[in-house]
């Protein structure tokens, strides 16, 4: 269904193109806004840039004679909208790391949650006896600060926002075996930095 769906669009067919913009136009915003909110560059951006974003993911589709666009070909059941929240993600992050906006580690996320240097903190089972200083806080979150912009994330969704590593998939693009290999990467890559320091996480 969306395959031939895309087909119409590729072939021309404007009836199908106008309903592609009015279908998908919320979601690729609402994907923007996500990447920026939950990676606290949002409020480096003034919604002039947010409209430019969104002009490059929708050039970005069409330019090359739809080049990109071609290039989603539904396979393992997954949706047009899934394709499309990973193009916007992908792009979003690269557009943030274009503009070297850094991602706030000690801001709240949307709803007033925890921020996600304290979710990471937390992590550990004894978190109140291993990170009780002021110290080790700081310390963690220098390692924090080191990982790209992707990596931290990857954090985010998987530890803030609670996805699962199925729903990871579907928007960073990787198989379940990548998304865990992703994962250990982080992990280890903490533990190494925060053991170089001197301390040592649980995670």
């Amino acid at each position: 269904m969306d395959l031939e769906f895309v087909q119409r669009c590729i072939l021309g067919d404007k009836l199908a193109w106008d309903e592609f913009v009015d279908k998908y136009s919320r979601l690729i915003y609402k994907y923007i806004y996500s990447v920026l909110g939950s990676t606290g560059a949002g409020s480096s951006f003034s919604q002039d840039d947010i409209s430019d974003l969104f002009q490059e993911i929708f050039l970005s589709l069409v330019e090359n004679n739809f080049r990109k666009l071609k290039s989603f070909k539904g396979k393992n059941r997954c949706s047009l909208a899934s394709w499309l929240r990973q193009v916007a993600v992908n792009h979003t992050i690269d557009y943030i790391r274009k503009h070297k906006t850094l991602i706030s580690l000690d801001a709240e996320t949307n709803g007033g949650e925890s921020s996600l240097m304290e979710t990471i903190a937390d992590l550990a089972p004894d978190s109140a006896e291993n990170l009780i200083t002021q110290e080790r806080i700081v310390e963690l979150k220098d390692c924090i600060d080191k990982l790209d912009t992707e990596d931290k994330y990857f954090l985010e969704l998987h530890i803030n926002q609670g996805l699962s590593p199925n729903e990871l998939e579907g928007v960073f693009g990787i198989s379940r075996g990548a998304i865990d290999m992703r994962k250990s990467r982080i992990i280890n890559r903490l533990k190494e930095c925060f053991k170089s320091k001197g301390f040592k996480l649980d995670l």
